[in-house]
């Protein structure tokens, strides 16, 4: 057994408001969850409007399928046009 975990420390484009923020870090959490079934939280920077760091964790059978399912998560996040990805850190327990 394999604890695949991800954080991504992100750049948002355009805000003005936590309102506004969280609309876009909700979007980010709810399509990682529902395409890679991971388990996803904001766990940093909740008071500031244009930063954010999301967490995803996942537990597999192999380390090889952990790596391939967080490595297509962090696709995901790259390819959203309203943030940036500043910094990653993986991490396999």
């Amino acid at each position: 057994m394999v604890i695949g975990v991800i954080s991504w420390e992100l750049e948002i484009f355009g805000c003005h408001s936590l309102k506004e923020k969280r609309s876009v870090v909700k979007s980010l959490k709810d399509r990682l969850h529902d395409r890679f079934n991971v388990s996803v939280a904001e766990t940093g920077h909740q008071d500031l409007w244009q930063r954010a760091e999301l967490t995803a964790c996942l537990v597999a059978g192999q380390k090889k399928m952990a790596e391939s399912v967080l490595q297509s998560a962090d696709d995901l996040v790259a390819g959203e046009a309203r943030a940036r990805i500043i910094q990653s850190y993986k991490q396999f327990l």
